[in-house]
């Protein structure tokens, strides 16, 4: 199947790049943005009142016949105000109207992109992928937010487990821990451990403006954490123009969202206020995964004069949504009434649906800017931000083991024997209660929430200085951040109170009351203290961050070369707060400080207006994550652990034609010292430092136009990643206490929980003047599952590959369909993910016999379903 999925793409790349025929046209030019010059393409040009037109190529240029005489075209493009030309033609003559320039409807959308480091194609030596709004109009329908990109070379997007919000994203094998992400060039990737989580972010389809996606080190100038790539993403600012839309859409399993956005645009006194809400409900694909969730964003600009724009900026996604936490063998999916929508983490409690795993969160952003065009050479931004965030996770605290009670163990994907089931194997939430009713020492277990909140308040601000064709460009990244944790009760199932206490780990027999057999997690509080709901049980500690940052770089432009070199040097310092594990004089840890630094560079040759060739490569260290700096969840600091070491190189080729566009490149990267945390059994984890990794790969991009209003899309990847050397791991219990240290053996195993090979084919097609019609094939190979260290400790384990997981393709369609009602403009788009209903395994966790039987899975989504209709106003 791969051999001639892949056998059919090569073909197609050869059939697309062969020479054709270029159509002829009375009218000629290129549409261009006016402030970065990049080509438009897909915009619209048609003979004003008529429906004679055209769209622009891959390089932005059009061409087409127009009558004689006196005509009026109109030009038109999302995000870009309308622009009209007179022309006159007489004879017959070929009309070159050259360079249109196209004007941003957005204020303030310029300044933000030159902070946010947004490449330019022919120009900027790196990999890039666009995604512009209309793409995700038509392609996202109820799929998650990242999933946006699955066509876009070494991408991995999958559900994980299935709940709202709980997708996760791979780049060239990186989690999104070694991703970064920005939004309008701030950073968002979690300051203790580097991840995102796309649930709080759930609005960010109705208001992105524009969304790039940079491969490899990218040309971010800040120090992130660019290992696979950046994805960068760009928000409304303030419309240009008044006016706005209002959304309905529906999909299977109960599926609703309303929206609103409303803009004022820019009015006379210099204002402009643009805001967007929306809400968002469903049951779920997935068996007791309901969500709601609520999503805002606003915009206040002032242009304070022709130098100066003042701007405020707040958005946020209170939400709450139950998940899918227990991953499952493929016997028992196979086997169980619910099939691949099997979740073994819900119940029924008085006669209610209720899940151990749920989450509810709110990040609300928020952000002061400040744009100031001090001459015709030199720019600042500056930009003051804040994220008051807090939400918790549900989850099941019990004494001596009695969580086991409402759990599955997370290493075998099945029922402890001391589980309680109901006959028709859910949770037995009531039987519980009924225990703890008749318990003489109260609730043996409860239901806690581990409460993760955080302040984080950020100052961003970067200056920009032109000289000749050199661009100079420096700038400050300052960050603090403090976060919250805690395990707090919500329920204590039928009992009156839950004793603090937790089994003694010391290496001792109790005896004589000199080592007691139970202890408090808190050695604040007397082992055995009554707790209530709302008291503070298992763990209580803060971490805390400072982190400034210097960074700079030199852009030398030419038409026919570019190049460029940054670097930037930062420092972290952590210091960690426990205020159960130590007492109240002693619960704050020294701070601990790194100090890192980046290079990189580039250079980009367009040998001629078609054809253009780029090379980059880059050094740079990076600080561990706060949560590997302090050994065994102690204030006690880890001096063994090193900076991880990135040292990544690429070499690029572009060819452009009015009807093609194609992208090949090749990238190598070397990840040195890599800390690493991984789940294991009895919801247990582990943790290393200092592993080594290389990824190196091909990927190939290609977009083709053959007829007026069709594009066909297609897209290959292979990579290849695997691990350099063995490992030792840390072991930790569920209550972060330490277990012990084993070798683990992974050296050159192929390294996991992503697609090492994809391809995809793609078209889109105008059937009719208003209505458009898509269908997207992808193909995901070379998938090993996520290795679990306990199975890896022999020897013998050296070199094997976890198991790897059956190669799948999905097929997608959508539709859009243009029109009027009651004077405004109006769209119904519609779209089916997996038509076929494949069923496939997205995510898998390795057993201990690194096979199928064995594996732990999550299998994705069947066939669904979903249809919207916007009414822009």
């Amino acid at each position: 199947m791969k051999k001639k999925l892949f056998s059919i793409i090569a073909g197609f790349f050869l059939l697309c790049v062969s020479p054709g025929l270029m159509a002829q046209g009375e009218v000629t030019g290129k549409l261009i943005d006016k402030d970065t010059k990049d080509p438009l393409i897909g915009a619209s040009i048609i003979v004003k009142g008529t429906t004679n037109g055209t769209v622009t190529g891959m390089d932005g240029t059009f061409n087409f016949v127009v009558p004689e005489g006196s005509t009026t075209l109109q030009f038109s493009y999302i995000g870009y105000l309308d622009k009209t030309k007179d022309v006159m033609i007489r004879n017959g003559e070929v009309k070159a109207l050259g360079e249109i320039n196209m004007e941003n409807d957005a204020i303030g959308l310029v300044e933000v992109q030159v902070v946010a480091s947004i490449a330019r194609d022919r120009e900027t030596p790196v990999a890039i992928s666009n995604i512009k709004p209309q793409l995700i109009s038509e392609k996202l329908g109820t799929q998650e937010f990242p999933e946006i990109l699955k066509s876009t070379p070494s991408v991995y997007a999958t559900k994980s487990g299935g709940g709202f919000g709980d997708s996760r994203i791979n780049l060239r094998g990186f989690s999104s821990e070694n991703i970064g992400v920005l939004i309008n060039g701030v950073p968002i990737n979690g300051m203790e451990n580097g991840k995102v989580y796309w649930s709080n972010w759930a609005g960010l389809s109705d208001v992105t403006k524009t969304m790039q996606v940079q491969r490899g080190l990218g040309a971010s100038k800040l120090a992130i954490s660019s290992v696979g790539g950046t994805i960068n993403i760009l928000t409304k600012t303030t419309d240009a123009k008044a006016g706005g839309n209002v959304f309905y859409g529906m999909a299977n399993d109960g599926y609703e969202k309303k929206g609103i956005t409303a803009s004022t645009g820019l009015l006379d006194n210099g204002w402009a206020v643009t805001m967007s809400l929306a809400q968002t409900s469903g049951d779920g694909y997935v068996k007791a995964t309901e969500f709601n969730s609520y999503s805002y964003f606003l915009n206040i600009s002032k242009r304070l004069n022709e130098k100066h724009i003042l701007s405020f900026t707040t958005f946020g996604a209170p939400q709450w949504h139950n998940q899918r936490y227990g991953m499952a063998r493929i016997e028992d999916v196979r086997n169980h009434r619910d099939g691949t929508r099997l979740n073994y983490d819900y119940g029924y409690k008085g006669g209610e649906k209720y899940n151990s795993a749920q989450n509810e969160y709110h990040k609300p952003q928020m952000s002061v800017n400040h744009f100031w065009d001090i001459n015709e050479k030199s720019f600042l931004s500056t930009s003051v931000y804040a994220s008051m965030a807090v939400g918790s996770g549900r989850r099941i605290r019990g004494i001596d083991k009695k969580d086991r009670w409402l759990r599955y163990d997370s290493g075998t994907g099945r029922p402890y024997e001391e589980t309680k089931l109901t006959p028709e194997g859910l949770l037995d939430w009531d039987a519980v209660i009924a225990e703890n009713a008749a318990s003489e020492n109260g609730s043996q277990a409860i239901v806690s929430k581990s409460v993760n909140s955080h302040d984080w308040y950020g100052i961003l601000s970067t200056y920009n200085h032109q000289i000749g064709n050199i661009s100079i460009t420096a700038g400050v990244d300052g960050r603090y951040y403090y976060g919250y944790h805690r395990e707090e009760i919500v329920d204590l199932l039928g009992g009156n109170y839950y004793l603090d206490i937790v089994k003694n780990t010391d290496d001792h027999d109790p005896k004589d009351g000199m080592y007691p057999e139970y202890v408090s997690n808190n050695i604040n509080r007397a082992a055995g203290t009554p707790l209530q709901v709302g008291d503070v049980v298992g763990f209580n500690n803060d971490g805390e961050i400072v982190w400034g940052g210097l960074f700079g770089q030199a852009e030398y432009v030419t038409d026919q070369y570019s190049a460029f070199l940054s670097g930037s040097v930062s420092n972290s310092s952590y210091r960690r707060i426990d205020k159960f594990k130590y007492k109240p004089d002693e619960q704050k840890s020294d701070w601990k400080s790194y100090v890192s630094y980046s290079v990189k560079g580039g250079f980009n040759y367009n040998l001629n207006d078609q054809h253009n060739v780029f090379i980059n490569g880059g050094y740079f260290t990076r600080a561990p994550y706060h949560k590997y700096v302090f050994l065994n969840y102690t204030n006690e600091i880890n001096d063994k652990i090193q900076q991880e070491k990135v040292l990544s190189g690429e070499v690029g080729y572009g060819w452009r034609t009015n009807k093609l566009k194609l992208d090949v490149s090749y990238y190598h990267t070397y990840w040195l010292n890599k800390s690493v945390s991984k789940s294991t059994g009895d919801d247990g984890f582990a943790i290393s430092n200092g592993v080594d990794a290389l990824h190196y790969g091909v990927e190939a991009v290609l977009n083709y136009r053959p007829v007026k209003g069709m594009t066909l899309r297609a897209m290959a990847s292979v990579g290849n990643w695997t691990w350099l050397d063995d490992a030792v791991f840390d072991y930790y219990d569920i209550n972060q206490n330490y277990i012990e240290s084993k070798d683990v053996y992974i050296k050159d195993a192929k390294v996991g929980d992503a697609a090492q090979s994809t391809a995809s084919l793609g078209v889109d097609y105008w059937v009719l003047p208003k209505l458009k019609i898509g269908a997207d094939y992808n193909f995901y190979d070379d998938l090993y599952a996520y290795y679990d260290p306990t199975y890896n400790t022999s020897i013998n384990d050296r070199g094997k590959d976890t198991w790897q997981l059956p190669a799948y393709g999905l097929l997608d369609v959508n539709m859009k369909y243009d029109f009027d009602i009651a004077g405004l403009k109006a769209s119904l788009y519609g779209k089916v993910n997996n038509v076929l209903n494949t069923e496939y395994i997205a995510d898998a966790k390795d057993g201990s016999n690194k096979d199928a039987e064995s594996a732990l899975v999550y299998y994705g989504f069947g066939r669904t379903m979903s249809v919207s209709l916007k009414v822009r106003f």
